[in-house]
């Protein structure tokens, strides 16, 4: 009788894996997820949602099951549910539309949206026109424009449009940006504004915010030392698609957006010794650990994680929610 040994399974290649510090969900985003889940214990289901509360698939489907229902306008929202305004901020007009609609709602604004919002009416007032960097279209450059009367600010997204942009009359300049946007490529801009403008004054604070500012800078670092990084975040997340945009320009080889393990291609792993997984603000941990489990099956995968930022930040809920 021949006896044949055992079949080993294949050994798996190896593989070092980097996870950014920080990443994923930032005190903004969790605040406004938290909004909707409260309101949703509190007043029952269901509960409007005016736009996707933060810009990604998974989190809108969780809170989909929940109850919430998710719509493009007020117009789409009957009178006597709750209704709560996303993450990105909106226009005057659509607070001002819920109250003459005798409409409960919760602002889910993100403080340091609104903080930029602050900032538009204080130069307004002071009799400045205001030219605000970002991306046109995105629910949170339509928030901001939508704080003053039309023509109060001029939008400008590339450096071309910042050396085309012509003062309108006499009034003295001020700029504003999106929360979410490249540092490097909004310094570049502002760089060709304030050669043109010199007068321009700097805000209080800048407007990037300080998450949008950490994981840039994270993803700068496995950037430097990484084959591959991917990005966990839906493509309609800013600050998910400057990631990407990020780790190329740092120095990796490669750089994919992924709504979740789901969406790798295995064969971008060729050649691949050293991979970057980092995940934008509005992605929950669970996808990455999702990731890096997915990662483990196929490789011997040494998880390092990256030393960095720490964030402590929080920010109150309403307080009709808390109550």
């Amino acid at each position: 009788m021949t006896v044949h040994a055992p079949v080993r399974p294949p050994e798996k290649p190896p593989l070092t894996v980097r996870l950014a510090t920080p990443r994923g969900f930032c005190a903004g985003v969790d605040r406004a997820i938290q909004i909707v889940e409260r309101a949703i214990e509190k007043y029952g289901a269901p509960v409007y949602v005016r736009h996707e509360i933060v810009h990604n698939r998974h989190v809108v489907e969780r809170l989909k099951a929940m109850g919430a229902v998710f719509v493009k306008e007020l117009d789409d929202c009957p009178d006597d549910r709750p209704v709560v305004f996303s993450a990105h901020g909106v226009p005057k007009s659509v607070p001002a539309t819920a109250r003459a609609r005798e409409m409960l709602y919760l602002d889910a604004t993100c403080p340091l949206v609104s903080k930029v919002h602050v900032e538009a009416e204080r130069h307004h007032a002071a009799g400045r026109h205001i030219i605000l960097i970002g991306h046109a279209g995105h629910p949170e450059v339509v928030g901001t424009m939508g704080q003053l009367p039309a023509g109060a600010i001029s939008l400008i997204e590339t450096v071309a449009d910042a050396e085309a942009f012509q003062r309108p009359g006499e009034a003295p300049l001020a700029y504003a940006t999106q929360t979410t946007l490249s540092v490097d490529d909004t310094a570049e801009i502002l760089a060709t504004l304030k050669r043109r403008f010199p007068e321009l004054p700097d805000p209080h604070k800048e407007d990037i915010c300080y998450a949008t500012t950490n994981r840039q800078e994270a993803v700068k670092r496995l950037g430097q030392g990484c084959d591959l990084v991917l990005v966990v975040g839906s493509k309609n997340s800013s600050n998910s698609v400057r990631l990407v945009e990020v780790a190329m320009r740092a120095g990796a080889r490669d750089a994919r957006l992924v709504d979740d393990a789901d969406q790798v291609d295995w064969s971008w792993m060729e050649d691949v010794s050293t991979l970057g997984i980092t995940a934008g603000a509005s992605a929950p941990e669970r996808l990455i650990e999702e990731l890096v489990e997915a990662v483990r099956v196929r490789f011997d995968a040494e998880v390092i994680e990256d030393a960095g930022e720490r964030e402590t930040v929080t920010f109150k809920l309403p307080r009709v929610l808390t109550a």
